[in-house]
């Protein structure tokens, strides 16, 4: 008869020790070798390709926008390569930059949002003083320091993100209440407001004023005191620019752009950069073949860079930009909203906060070259040429990254 011994081993007849379960060691991350881990992704590789997408755009646009601009008397000395060297140098600091922010945990950025939106207060009043402020085109904004040049304003963009996120989750219990939830943050932001009216700075103004509006009504502010103090801001706007004939002076030429005194005064940019949208017609004369950036357009290669890619590449080039955009504020409140769901409101704030900064200016700045709003100097971000706001945007879509780590590292359970 044929027997069976379902411990035998084949080797001794001493029935098998009962099965152990291995041990396994656990690696620096916590992972277990052997286990099969999460394919989720450990940051937002898309995300980072459009960005790099749209800067790498923005350079070979930059150099094609100024590469006219040394046969001019202001730029004599220049190199036709020199904007695109200087703007390759911006991109690969920023790039460093980015990286560098990215290592840092969102509760430290959450810590010392105070102190860096008072530092960058300081540093718009240093603008206004007389040997420290640099002036160009009859508005001191920036700050030399040789090397390059500081725009406090770009800063104050970024820092107006987290301090305004800071104080909607330190005062979330009392943001129903005037005196003790918004009137604190409303002279905060008029602060900010009076010196970039002293430099001036009209359109940063508004960048900042939308970014805080924005984080507080998503923080939970009572609606009535919303809306109050929304009215009241756009009468204060207009007041200002009732106030100021210059102002008054090109918005009324930007209502009329064609008109023969407003075509060579006050709408001479937005005429010129309706003229280079219209000849882009759907798919541009080419890369290149430009005719408005030849002295015709002012600040083609700064404020005015959708114009030129817009005539280059024409509506597909441009619709391409808007949509990577699009891709971005879009995903900067997918990760806010995430983050928050997750109760790390303080996080979830910041990326819609940056989503709202990225949105409202790249908006104002495609807006202003389309002819949809008045002429402001502000610039495309990610893209038109300087050093500060490229540096800046990069910071805070590497917040935006780090938030969307962080979001994925609770989500396997692990910890920051």
């Amino acid at each position: 008869m044929k027997l069976a011994f379902p411990f035998f081993s084949g080797k001794s007849d001493k029935p098998a020790d009962k099965p152990r379960v291995p041990v396994r060691m656990r690696s620096a991350d916590g992972s277990q070798p052997g286990v099969q881990r999460s394919k989720m992704m450990e940051y937002d590789q898309p995300l980072v390709w459009v960005v790099v997408l749209l800067m790498l755009l923005g350079l070979v646009m930059v150099y094609s926008a100024s590469i006219a601009l040394p046969d001019s008397p202001k730029y004599a000395s220049y190199k036709s390569y020199n904007f695109l060297l200087r703007q390759a140098i911006f991109i690969c600091v920023s790039m460093v930059a980015g990286f560098v922010t990215f290592r840092i945990r969102i509760a430290t950025w959450q810590r010392w949002a105070p102190y860096l939106f008072v530092i960058t207060l300081v540093l718009l009043a240093m603008v206004l003083v007389p040997g420290l402020g640099k002036g160009v085109n009859g508005a001191k904004r920036w700050l030399s320091f040789r090397v390059f040049n500081l725009q406090p304003s770009e800063l104050m963009k970024l820092f107006i993100v987290l301090y305004a996120a800071n104080y909607t989750v330190r005062k979330q219990e009392v943001m129903h209440k005037l005196t003790k939830g918004f009137l604190p943050m409303t002279v905060a932001v008029g602060v900010v407001g009076l010196l970039l009216m002293l430099e001036p700075d009209l359109g940063a103004l508004g960048v900042i004023v939308c970014i805080a509006m924005g984080i507080l009504f998503l923080g939970g502010i009572n609606g009535i005191w919303f809306g109050g103090i929304t009215a009241m801001l756009v009468a204060m706007f207009s007041l200002v620019i009732w106030l100021s004939p210059w102002r008054r002076e090109r918005i009324f030429a930007y209502l009329n752009p064609w008109d023969q005194e407003n075509a060579l005064g006050k709408a001479y940019q937005l005429s010129h950069s309706l003229i280079a949208f219209g000849r882009g017609e759907i798919f541009g004369v080419g890369l290149g073949g430009s005719v408005e950036k030849l002295h015709y357009l002012p600040e083609a290669h700064t404020d005015f860079l959708l114009a030129v890619i817009g005539e280059e590449l024409g509506f597909v080039g441009v619709v391409a930009v808007v949509i990577m955009f699009y891709w971005i504020i879009k995903r900067a409140f997918e990760i806010g909203r995430q983050a928050i769901a997750m109760e790390q409101v303080f996080a979830g704030l910041t990326a819609k906060g940056i989503g709202i900064w990225i949105g409202v200016q790249t908006f104002i700045n495609m807006g202003v070259n389309l002819g949809l709003l008045p002429t402001k100097g502000l610039t495309l971000p990610l893209m038109s040429y300087g050093g500060s706001g490229v540096l800046i945007n990069c910071i805070g879509l590497a917040i935006l990254l780090r938030i969307d780590y962080e979001n994925r590292v609770m989500m396997r359970g692990g910890r920051q």
